[in-house]
Order: C-alpha cells, then sequence, then structure tokens
C-alpha cells in the first residue's frame, strides 16, 4: 500500500481527546492534527516521539494533516492510523500474501452477521462455503521482547467479535481472527492478558471452538505499508 502522497515529519507534542495531536514540523510549524486511533496507543505516544504524517491540503476538512506513523521508544516504527489495517488486509488478499486465505470467488466488506448486532471485516466466498475473517490491528511492543500484544486497552467489541467469530465455528462456519502487526521487529504475537483478561480468555475460547487465529507481519516505511510474512500468535 503505497500512501497517496509524500509523508512529512515531525516531534510529537501531545495526543489528546483521542482524535487530536499537536506536533511540531521539521520545518517549524505548530500543527493540530487528526489521530486516527481510538485505543490507548500505549507505547505509541511518547512526548517528543518522531511522527510522520499525510497533510491535508482540502478547504473542507478542519484539520490540515493526518498521523500515520511514529517510531516508538524501542526504535520501532509503527503505523497508528488503524483504517490501514483494512486496506493492508484488502490488499494482501487480492494479491494472494495471505495464504491460508488464498482460492476465494468474492470478497465482500462489512458484512452484517452473528446475533449481537456485529460487522465482520471481510466476507471471503469459497466454493466450499463462505469464510468469516475479522481483522484487527497491533502496534503494542516491548522493550524485552519481540512479541507484541493485543489489545492495548480493554475492548468489549473485541471480545464480542470473538465470541461472534466462535459461534460461526461451532455451527460449522469457517471463521478467522487475522491480526495485522502494524510494528516493526517483531516476531510473535500474544494475548494482552494484563491489559483485558476477558480479551484474553475469549481469544482461547475462539480457538478452542474452531476459530482460526493468524498474525501478519508488515514491511513499513514513509512511502509505503505492505503485509508481508506470518507470525507466530503465542495463547
Amino acid at each position: 500500500m503505497l500512501f497517496s502522497s509524500p509523508l512529512e515529519t515531525g516531534r510529537l507534542v501531545r495526543r489528546y481527546k483521542r482524535f487530536l495531536a499537536d506536533i511540531v514540523t521539521d520545518n517549524g510549524e505548530h500543527l493540530c492534527i487528526h489521530c486516527p486511533n481510538t485505543g490507548s496507543m500505549l507505547n505509541c505516544m511518547g512526548e517528543g516521539a518522531r511522527v510522520w504524517f499525510q497533510r491535508n491540503d482540502d478547504p473542507k476538512r478542519k484539520l490540515p494533516g493526518t498521523w500515520e506513523l511514529v517510531e516508538t521508544p524501542q526504535g520501532r516504527l509503527a503505523c497508528v492510523n488503524t483504517a490501514r489495517a483494512n486496506r493492508l488486509v484488502e490488499e494482501a488478499l487480492m494479491g494472494g500474501v495471505v495464504e491460508e486465505l488464498i482460492g476465494f470467488t468474492a470478497l465482500k466488506r462489512e458484512v452484517a452477521y452473528g446475533t449481537e448486532n456485529s460487522r465482520v471485516d471481510f466476507r471471503l466466498d469459497y466454493p466450499t462455503g463462505p469464510a468469516f475473517v475479522e481483522v484487527k490491528s497491533v502496534t503494542l511492543g516491548f522493550s524485552d521482547t519481540a512479541v507484541a500484544a493485543f489489545p492495548d486497552a480493554v475492548t468489549t467489541r473485541g471480545t464480542r467479535h470473538l465470541r461472534e467469530l466462535a459461534t460461526l465455528a461451532r455451527d460449522g462456519v469457517r471463521a478467522v481472527q487475522l491480526y495485522c502487526v502494524n510494528l516493526t521487529g517483531i516476531e510473535a504475537v500474544r494475548p494482552a492478558t494484563e491489559i483485558d483478561p476477558l480479551y484474553a480468555t475469549a481469544l482461547r475460547d475462539a480457538v478452542a471452538a474452531g476459530v482460526e487465529v493468524l498474525a501478519y507481519g508488515v514491511e513499513i516505511s514513509p512511502e509505503e505499508i505492505r503485509l508481508t510474512q506470518r507470525l507466530p500468535v503465542i495463547l
């Protein structure tokens, strides 16, 4: 996935009100830009951190840019724009990168399913039946290990999605939880039990019900992000 326009660089001053971030650009501009991330962004918003943003020249938009990348305290690059995860996964699905999910005949986005008013990120249709794929973006890393974790904050929505996938799997429908690891230098993924034990339990229950759990790492640069290789998931 190529960025539609070159990213500019700066330093983070603060992130606040969830969707706002103050930065100072490398040429000294003080800007308030959009932060497209509803999570805690734990490990991704240290004061003075190096950031990359995409400038917006549309006069109809209130903010002059969108925060895309950050350098974490461990020196890794993370994509903080959670909307990118689905686009990356869709590009990888269409390109056959996710080997476990090749061979589908149709791809549908944001399909309603389940009993809890949920929408799955992708429904893939195969000659043998559908597969429902839920995507989560992983950016939480640590200094003492190359194992990333999800989630970075309590997620009742994520737990609900796991319950929905588990119900599908018990009914014989293929259900997949796919972690898009938007963080460089990572070798595996695990549930963040210390942050959301209910989510971790729901993940293990989903696996026991037959849900497939996949994780794929990415390559990140200020020009491009690509899904590349499968990573192990440590339950």
